[in-house]
């Protein structure tokens, strides 16, 4: 039931400035109570204290929605945590809600200033009940927080304690948003020890916490009063082994605390960094006592589902990197990275690695929620905003091929991997709009070729001189994503016993013209690694064998490296594997010299980089303003792991793994892989092993479920339970 509807937004007055407020009301509960629960939300982010206990363990809450239209709100049993007399204290943040978003500096795109509203329901054991809302009957005082950002890291002063109570004002939002929890809680999530003290060149002292991580140090002193703690977070060294920090744009990423006398344990409490070093700027002793410091990991409380591992340590370490890009960037939403003035929803970030995500971990009510949040900020002419919530606030621009279609590509794969339709019949529509939306904005009907904003294959490395953009012609891109959203829509339709025959006969004039268009006596117009990969991936060849052999070329002639951006990458691997150059896939995993993804482990990173070579084998950087060091859109080679190197794949016809494909493929390089997936009807297991000249598959069904097993020679149909073949 929902409680809040008679309760009032509440916010401080204006003088309070940048200070977070802190709430309270005072209330007697004076008979015995058989239960209560609060309800609570913000315009901002929050965290209520009942009798000086926390309320629950959702960090940054209520999350990040399209708060116009969804605001979460939370329901906690608070019952063992009242008494006879009790105290309810809120205090707010500015959040992602008005707090400052993006590279421009903008603030208060949702909101004019924060503001909280919560319910506290009390059910007596005598069948009677109190509800206690927010209200002109909460009193307001300034808290310790005296400034606090997303970006920028939080100010705080362990002297300052709540007085001078004042009045409440009654902030004006519409009701009619509050939406009950959605996705998953935000939590902390792990702890890493500082491990090193560092003294740099320039004299800095940097703690090392091994791992690059999203979340916050927590940090215990003695100190004296007036004593001051400054430290500022970064995510490496530079090639002097000095403290790094130009990458970070205009993100501040800095905690300032002045302490009280006496011991005093410190974490932010409205504000995350991306690190892995930090820099004691200020700090009262000459002593730096390592245990007293800890990386706290925040994200989004997703079950762990998908591991993998193989004979070759440098890709176990790859796959490490690809599991902690995923841990720091999915915190309510899937970011493109935490550290810099960004950290927002990308799409085209999201859907490059939806199925690798959804292997990982499960991810499914994650994607639900922020799939309505992309349906909510969808323009009514079918546009999809590059980044979801939409802070860009832009339109005819807002669309790129590759971006605009998470709209269709991460709903479908949330359907396979997980198998509930519902997700396919709440985005239908919107990825109906999408696709005629692209449909309207091309020269010819069948093609996206008219003038438009794309961003290409971003930051693919056959880019001119200056340019993020590869060399892949932008409109083939946009026109190889529109049969592909089409080709997804139709499945999807289907699926809902929809009639679709006016969609496939749109996809069949689709592909007409793409090879028409762009495939010339056999060859693509745009002869590059991208172009190949979509056209064969997508199905859009008009001779496979011919396409196949030339994208094969095109990696040999580049000494079997890729050049490839955000959108070849995720496809390049399964378009050599799956049309007959597995061997050549396997090469590019395996490579180790620049460019490829273990160039960045041996270069010692612990998460997947933004650009292929974020750091030069000189340790030199490639770039100031575009150069994350936790970016996981290039993670997405994960999916290959998973559904080529050790075969574990879904089946359209019965999704969710109920029906499983087992189709590895070995590879002379390794002595073995294995990888395992909790599905939801229990572990699917995969490995496979060299010896004595054979290979030996073992695998895994889980109860309830059925499988093809393609193996060299061999095809069979099999039930639940282990399976063992040499072969």
């Amino acid at each position: 039931m929902n409680y809040l509807q008679d309760a009032s937004f509440i916010s401080a007055p204006a003088s309070f400035g940048s200070v977070s407020p802190v709430f309270r009301r005072a209330f007697s509960a004076g008979k015995a109570i058989q239960n209560a629960v609060l309800q609570i939300s913000a315009l901002g982010v929050y965290e209520a204290f009942l009798n000086g206990k926390r309320v629950g363990d959702f960090i940054l809450a209520p999350g990040w929605t399209s708060y116009e239209t969804r605001l979460q709100y939370q329901t906690y049993d608070v019952t063992a945590l009242l008494s006879g007399e009790n105290l309810l204290d809120v205090t707010i943040g500015k959040g992602w809600c008005t707090g400052r978003l993006a590279w421009a500096g903008g603030q208060q795109f949702y909101s004019e200033k924060p503001a909280m509203i919560c319910a506290l329901h009390i059910s007596y054991a005598d069948g009677t009940s109190d509800c206690i809302v927010s209200g002109a009957d909460f009193s307001v005082a300034k808290s310790g927080i005296l400034d606090s950002e997303i970006y920028d890291g939080e100010v705080f002063d362990f002297r300052v304690e709540a007085s001078d109570w004042q009045a409440v004002e009654l902030y004006s939002w519409n009701k009619d948003a509050l939406i009950v929890q959605e996705g998953e809680v935000v939590r902390e999530m792990e702890r890493f020890p500082a491990q090193k003290l560092i003294v740099t060149p320039k004299g800095e002292r940097v703690l090392d916490f091994g791992q690059n991580v999203t979340g916050y140090v927590e940090w215990s002193i003695t100190a004296k009063d007036g004593d001051i703690v400054k430290i500022s977070h970064s995510e490496i060294l530079d090639s002097e082994g000095n403290f790094y920090t130009e990458n970070l744009r205009s993100a501040k990423q800095e905690v300032s605390v002045t302490c009280k006398d006496g011991f005093q344990t410190y974490k932010p409490h409205f504000s995350f960094q991306g690190f892995r070093y930090i820099r004691l700027d200020m700090y009262p002793s000459d002593v730096v006592p390592l245990e007293q410091f800890n990386a706290v990991v925040v994200h989004s409380d997703m079950k762990r589902t998908g591991y993998f591992s193989c004979s070759n340590d440098k890709i176990n370490q790859l796959f490490h990197n690809i599991i902690y890009g995923q841990k720091g960037n999915f915190l309510d939403v899937p970011t493109d990275c935490p550290q810099r003035d960004e950290r927002l929803g990308w799409t085209g970030d999201a859907q490059v690695f939806c199925r690798t995500a959804s292997y990982n971990f499960d991810v499914e009510k994650f994607f639900v929620k922020w799939l309505n949040d992309l349906k909510a900020d969808q323009y009514d002419y079918g546009s999809i905003p590059s980044v979801i919530p939409d802070i860009q606030r832009i339109t005819e621009s807002a669309s790129s091929a590759a971006w605009g279609d998470a709209a269709t590509v991460c709903p479908w794969q949330i359907y396979l991997t997980y198998g509930d339709k519902q997700v396919l019949k709440n985005q239908f529509e919107s990825m109906r709009m999408w696709v005629e939306y692209v449909r309207g904005h091309g020269d010819n009907a069948f093609l996206w070729d008219a003038p438009h904003h794309h961003f290409g294959d971003w930051l693919g490395l056959d880019a001119e001189e200056g340019s993020y953009m590869g060399a892949t012609a932008s409109d083939l891109i946009g026109s190889a994503f529109y049969a592909y959203s089409t080709s997804l829509l139709i499945k999807a339709g289907k699926v809902l016993g929809l009639d679709m025959a006016s969609y496939e006969a749109l996809y069949a004039n689709i592909v007409k013209a793409y090879q028409e268009r762009y495939i010339v006596d056999g060859k693509l117009s745009s002869f590059t690694q991208t172009a190949h990969a979509v056209t064969l991936y997508f199905g859009l060849a008009v001779d496979v064998a011919v396409t196949a052999k030339d994208l094969a070329q095109l990696v040999i002639d580049n000494g079997n490296k890729l050049t490839t951006g955000f959108v070849g990458t995720p496809y390049l691997l399964h378009a050599l594997a799956d049309n007959g150059y597995a061997e050549l896939a396997y090469s590019l995993l395996l490579q180790e010299a620049f460019p490829s993804w273990l160039f960045s482990v041996n270069m010692g990173a612990t998460t997947i980089w933004e650009h292929w070579d974020g750091m030069k084998a000189d340790g030199s950087l490639w770039s100031r303003d575009m150069n994350s060091f936790n970016h996981y859109a290039y993670g997405a080679v994960a999916d290959f792991m998973y559904g080529v190197v050790c075969g574990i794949n879904t089946d359209e016809r019965k999704p969710g793994f109920l029906h499983s494909i087992l189709r590895p493929v070995a590879d002379s390089r390794l002595s073995f892989a294995e990888a395992s997936i909790e599905t939801r009807y229990g572990m699917l297991k995969s490995k496979w092993e060299q010896t004595g000249g054979k290979t030996v598959y073992s695998f895994v069904v889980p109860k309830g479920t059925t499988a093809s097993i393609i193996l060299p020679g061999k095809t069979e149909e099999v039930g639940a339970g282990a399976h063992t073949y040499t072969i």
